[in-house]
Formats: C-alpha cells, structure tokens, sequence
C-alpha cells in the first residue's frame, strides 16, 4: 500500500516543540535572503547550455521556469512553515505519503544535490581556467587535464577535468573538518555575485545591437518531448538557475506575519531574479550574438554532446557564446571589457565554491536523516569523535561528486540534477494537497492561497518540464530510481524504524556543523 508506514506528524511536531525560532524577519528582509539563496550558479555556469538550446529563447526560458517556481514555492511555504525540520521533502513525503514515497524522494534528492554540485564544480572549472589560469597566470591548462571526453561531450583529447575534480575534493575536506557555511561569508559572496552581473548587465546595455535577437526562437518554443531544445527544453535546464528557493520557504518559521510576508518575499525575490536573469541573458545575446549551432534539420546539437564539441572546436564557432566555459567573462572580453570580464571571472571563481559547500552539506543531511530512520545502514550516520561532522557519508558524497565533475559536461550534470529536484517539488505540491484533506484543522502559520490552482499548477508544470529535458537525463532518474527501489526493498523495508514503532526526529542539532 502507498500509504504505509506514515510517520506520525505529531512525533515529528515535537521533536521541534522547543526549538521555535524567534520570528525576526520582515518581508524586505526575506526578499533579499530569496535573491541571495537564488542568484547565482546558474546564470554563470548554464548561459551558454541555454543559449545552444533555445537561441534568443532563453529569455523567455527564464520567464517559464520562474513561472513555475513561484507556484512550486508557494506550496513548499505552507508545508515548510507546518512541518519545520531537517530533511525537506524527504520528511514532508515521510509525514504524507508514507515510507515508500519518503524513500524515492529522499533518494531523488540525493541524485539532485551531489549531481548539483559536480555542475557547480564543472562550472568553476570553466572560470578557474579561463581567468585565473589563462588570462592572470598566463598558464594552458593541457586539454587532457582541463576538459572530460569528447565522447561524453568534452572536447577533442579531453580526458578528465582536473580543477572541477580538485575542487570538489576540498570542499569535501573542508566539510569533513566542520566547516559550515558563515552567513556573514555568505552575505559577501552574494553581494560580490549581484555586483559583477549587475555590472555585467549595464556594461552590455549600451553595446546590445536588437538584430542578434533575430531569430528570436530559432528551435521553435516547443523542440518536442525529451529533445531538450526550444525554449521550453531550455528552461528544464535553466530551472537549475532558481533551485535555491526552497531556503526562503523553510524560513517561514522565523517570520514576522507570515501569511502577509511569506508570499512577498517568495514571489518578490523569485521575480527580481528572473526579470535580472532575463537582463542578463539579453546583455550576453545582443551584444554577441547567441544562435545555437544548428545540426542536420535546421534542430540544434544537443547541448553537452559530442557533436557540438567537434563543432566548437573549429575556428568559425570557437568565439561563439554556446561554446564558452565562462560564458559572462567571454561576453565582456569580445566587447572590449577584458579587466571587468576578468573581474566577473574572479567572482565566480571566489563566489561559487561556497555554493558547492552548500549542496554537499544538504546531501550529507538527507543521507544522515535517511540513516537515523533506519533506511540506511547505521554506519553512514557515524559522527567523528572529534569534527562532530558525518565523515563517511561526506567522503562517500564528495568522491562521487569529483568522479562525475571530471568527465561530464556542466549542461548534461544541470539536466540530471533537475529530473531529481522536478520529482520533489512535484512530491511536496502533493504533500500540500494530503494535508489539507487529512489534517485540515492543524495550524498552518502560512496556508497557500488559491490552493486549487496552485498546487495542481505546480504538478502540472513539474511534469512538463520534466518532460521537456533531454531523454538521457529522464533515464538517469529512472535507472536510479529502480536502483533505489532494489535498495529499499533489500535493506530499509526491513530495518525501518517506523516499521519497528520507533520515531526518532532529527534536529538540527544532532549534525554538526549549522546551515
């Protein structure tokens, strides 16, 4: 039965009982914590993946993910401000839908934040080699060391990338050792990372020539079901660009008049970033130009493919803005900006590790609390003697997160990590819905308004965007999925906790390290 093996709300509302947080934060406030959980990776990392897909387009792909994000966190807001606990949508599936629902989430999300975070890795990669190493040190990287194979759409004589591997193995020491994300480093790297694109954007503004928006959806808004191009197949990619949202719906406990506020910093920051990200993404097309490379019937290559590389590797295409591994600090260098390109080189190269520090941390947590129900082995949850921090689950997450960083491609690892995060928020907008049926008298400090619209909107829209990504990256959720299955099946469903009667709840302060 889907049903089984509910965890009861009640014990899971009073583990949290006495731990309420102090409600301090103002709409004005939550606004600008959206904007700073948001912006970010995505512009910096996916511009040019968005670009091969949908041309111009992208522009508007930004307005159809953002669009499905408002209604997405609209519902994680209610549940978020109803069920306050460590573990997101694992928890919220575990209190709704019962343990087996609980476990394809969790294990969903598990996929989503370690492949997230070797895309970030991917990412920074592009910006340490390009400005730190080429344009600064004047060093050249050799393409065996700085790009994965061309038959996993690399480059030509790529074999592994080196820094996205080392990058990714520091984090996971600095993790492993008790680092946690300061929200004072965390306010600096925000206000680095919206300074360089705010001057990216005003930089371009005057230079913007209207005639590189023509054709404006060269793949058509619609390239067709699991294709992944056209605007709609570029916005299943650039979702990846608003996937920290989901931290302004959980800070809906420390708000002051949530029902008022909650919706205004959602949405407020939600449509800042997109109408910044659209800003952005017309600086870089009309001032260089951003039309796909188009394969065989007048359809793009598919972004992160074999045939794209082969294609940026010869010299017509080789300045061109789908081909770029940094794509913003390229734009601003062909327009005759080279210091301030540089400059935006370095903010990402100083702004996005910290990012990658915070998906690990999350991926450690949904292990950690998956452990401590009794789904995993107890040996993942080990907490060392002296770091106080899960060690083995962190190493274990830190070294499939370098292995995957050093072949694939930055586009390829953002579609796979959104088949997992389109599964849970479609979850949650489920969640919602239960509750309000089975628990309508519970107190909700936020409820979602237009509940009927909203929720069915945000199944509807998860789904299509699903869809709409490339057919390898649907396969990878699935293929991962049916492992997880034969993993429940063969351990959780006899070890769970909640089969045996136990409920234990985990707090935020049994891990070490805060968020």
């Amino acid at each position: 039965m889907i049903f089984g093996r509910v965890k009861s709300l009640d014990a899971i509302l009073a583990a949290t009982e006495g731990k309420s947080l102090h409600r301090t934060l103002g709409a004005f406030q939550l606004t600008l914590f959206g904007i700073g959980s948001v912006i970010g990776t995505g512009i910096f990392v996916l511009t040019a993946a968005g670009a091969q897909k949908a041309g111009p387009g992208l522009m508007l792909a930004f307005a159809i993910a953002g669009a499905i994000c408002i209604v997405a966190a609209l519902c994680y807001a209610e549940i978020a401000a109803m069920i306050p606990v460590a573990g997101s949508a694992y928890t919220y599936s575990y209190a709704t839908m019962g343990e087996l629902v609980a476990w394809t989430v969790g294990w969903a999300l598990v996929l989503e934040y370690a492949v997230a975070a070797s895309a970030v890795a991917v990412g920074w990669s592009g910006y340490f080699t390009g400005t730190i190493l080429n344009q600064f040190l004047g060093i050249q990287l050799p393409v065996w060391l700085s790009a994965g194979p061309l038959a996993l759409g690399g480059v030509a004589g790529g074999f592994i990338n080196l820094p996205a591997v080392v990058i990714a193995g520091l984090v996971t020491w600095l993790l492993i050792i008790g680092t946690s994300e300061s929200a004072k480093v965390n306010a600096i790297l925000v206000a680095i990372k919206v300074v360089a694109l705010t001057a990216f954007i005003f930089l371009t503004y005057g230079k913007i020539d209207t005639t590189k928006f023509n054709p404006f959806l060269p793949a058509g808004v619609f390239g067709g079901f699991g294709t992944g191009v056209g605007a709609v197949g570029a916005a299943a990619t650039i979702f990846f660009a608003y996937v920290g949202f989901d931290a302004v719906s959980t800070a809906a406990e420390e708000t002051k008049n949530p029902q008022r506020n909650v919706p205004i910093g959602l949405i407020g920051s939600l449509l800042f970033c997109t109408v910044f990200y659209i800003l952005v993404a017309a600086g870089a097309i009309g001032t260089i130009g951003g039309q796909p490379i188009m394969g065989p019937g007048g359809v793009p290559f598919p972004a992160g493919s074999e045939e794209l590389a082969r294609q940026c590797a010869l010299p017509q295409h080789a300045q061109a803005l789908v081909c770029s591994n940094e794509a913003l600090a390229h734009v601003l260098r062909t327009i005759g900006f080279g210091t301030i390109g540089n400059m935006l080189g370095i903010a990402a190269f100083v702004a996005l590790p910290s990012v990658i520090l915070v998906l690990l941390f999350g991926q450690t947590r949904i292990f950690f609390v998956m452990s401590r129900d009794g789904l995993l082995p107890d040996a993942l949850s080990k907490v060392h003697p002296k770091w106080k921090t899960p060690h083995v689950v962190t190493a274990i997450t830190g070294a499939a997160v370098a292995f995957a960083a050093a072949f694939l491609p930055v586009g390829a690892l953002a579609d796979i990590a959104n088949a997992g995060t389109l599964y849970a928020f479609m979850m949650v907008a489920f969640a919602v819905l239960i509750l309000r049926k089975v628990e309508p008298n519970r107190p909700r400090s936020f409820r979602t308004p237009a509940i009927w619209f909203v929720a069915p909107a945000t199944i509807v829209g998860c789904i299509f965007l699903f869809f709409n990504l490339p057919t390898a990256a649907m396969l990878v959720l699935v293929i991962w999925g049916a492992i997880g299955l034969v993993v429940y099946y063969l351990y959780g469903y006899r070890t769970s906790h909640v089969a045996h009667g136990r409920v234990e709840v985990v707090t935020d302060d049994m891990i070490g390290g805060g968020h």
